[in-house]
């Protein structure tokens, strides 16, 4: 899967695709083939962090 470079895109992205497809985080970047410490990095250059609870990031 090609991710946006864009961060805010690609936290709409990742939490639209946890929220109607996948049941955490490890299963979205198993079934995507991303990267999960990059995409979690790229994430928080802006402030972001992976909730398992909510199974979103924010």
């Amino acid at each position: 899967m090609e991710l946006p470079q864009d961060t805010m895109m690609l936290f709409s992205l990742i939490n639209m695709k946890l929220r109607d497809f996948y049941s955490d985080l490890d299963e979205l970047c198993n079934g995507e083939g991303i990267n999960k410490e990059q995409l979690c990095a790229q994430l928080a250059t802006a402030g972001f962090e992976y909730s398992p609870e909510h199974n979103k990031f924010w």
